[in-house]
C-alpha cells in the first residue's frame, strides 16, 4: 500500500453516525459513502432522516441521550450493515447563553444528557461490535473542550468530558485492538454556530457581525472550519494511516487561541 492509498479508509467500511442526517453528521456521512463503506444513521429528526437515507445510507428516527433509543439503534444499525466497524458520537446541542447564576439545572442536564451521556451511550452499546472488529470510536468534542467557555458552562463542562471519555476508552479497549479518539472542532460554519453567535451578542448589546468579528479575532487563521475539514479528520481516523492514533483529542479549529 503505497502513502497516498493509505490516506484513505478501506472500501466497505461499516459506519453508525449519530446526528448524521445534518450539518456536520451529513458531511461525515457523505464522506465514508465517498470512501465505498456503509452507514447507518440517527437523528430525532424523522423527515431528516427519511431525506437522508438511499444510496447506502440507512437510518433509525432515535435520540441519543434516551437509553432506550441507543439500544434499538445498534440493534437496527447491526441488521442493516451486517456488523459496526466505526462509532462517530456526533450528536450534540448548543445548549443555553447564560450567566451560570441563571442556567437551570434542567438545562444544564439536557446540555450534558446529549453531548456526553449521548457518547457515552453510543460506546456502551458499541463496544462489542468495535472489539469483535477491532473498530474505532470517534466522539465530537470542541475548542470549548480544551479552552472552556465563559457563559457556556455546560457545554463547555460536557465536551472537557468527552476527552476524558475517549482517553478512558483507548486505555480500556487498546489492547483489545479498538482505538479512540475525539476531533475538537472549532467556530463552525452553519445555522447552529449562527444562533450562537446571535444569542451572545444579544448577551452583550452588540450586532450579529460586530459578534462574528469578534469570535474570528480569537482565531489564528482569521476563518471559521467547514464541515468538511471535521469529515475529513473523521475520514483519516479510520484509514490505515491513522491506525496508530487513539486516545488523542484533534483539534480542527484554525487555532482557536482563545473563547
Amino acid at each position: 500500500m503505497s502513502i497516498l492509498e493509505s490516506l484513505t479508509p478501506r472500501a466497505g467500511l461499516r459506519v453508525l453516525v449519530t446526528a448524521g442526517a445534518g450539518g456536520i453528521g451529513a458531511k461525515i456521512t457523505q464522506g465514508f459513502i465517498e470512501a465505498r463503506g456503509k452507514v447507518h444513521i440517527s437523528d430525532v429528526d424523522a423527515d431528516a432522516v427519511a431525506a437522508a437515507t438511499g444510496g447506502g445510507v440507512t437510518g433509525t428516527v432515535a435520540d441519543a441521550g434516551a437509553e432506550d433509543a441507543p439500544r434499538r439503534l445498534f440493534a437496527e444499525a447491526r441488521e442493516a450493515m451486517g456488523g459496526i466497524d466505526v462509532v462517530v458520537a456526533n450528536a450534540g446541542v448548543a445548549g443555553p447563553t447564560a450567566t451560570v447564576g441563571e442556567i437551570s439545572a434542567e438545562d444544564w442536564d439536557q446540555t450534558l444528557d446529549v453531548n456526553l451521556r449521548g457518547a457515552y451511550l453510543a460506546a456502551r452499546f458499541g463496544s462489542p461490535d468495535l472489539i469483535a472488529n477491532k473498530g474505532s470510536f470517534i466522539a465530537m468534542s470542541s475548542a470549548a473542550g480544551r479552552l472552556g467557555f465563559a457563559y457556556r458552562t455546560p457545554y463547555a463542562a460536557a465536551k472537557w468530558g468527552i476527552v476524558g471519555l475517549v482517553k478512558s476508552l483507548a486505555n480500556e479497549l487498546g489492547p483489545q485492538g479498538v482505538r479512540a479518539n475525539a476531533i475538537q472542532p472549532g467556530i463552525v460554519e452553519g445555522p447552529r454556530i449562527d444562533r450562537v453567535i446571535s444569542a451572545r451578542a444579544k448577551e452583550l448589546g452588540i450586532s450579529f457581525e460586530e459578534m462574528k468579528a469578534q469570535n474570528l479575532a480569537k482565531v489564528s487563521l482569521r476563518r471559521m472550519v467547514s464541515p468538511e475539514d471535521i469529515a475529513a479528520a473523521c475520514l483519516f481516523l479510520c484509514a490505515p494511516g491513522g491506525s496508530n492514533i487513539s486516545g488523542q483529542a484533534i483539534s480542527v479549529c484554525g487555532n482557536v487561541e482563545a473563547i
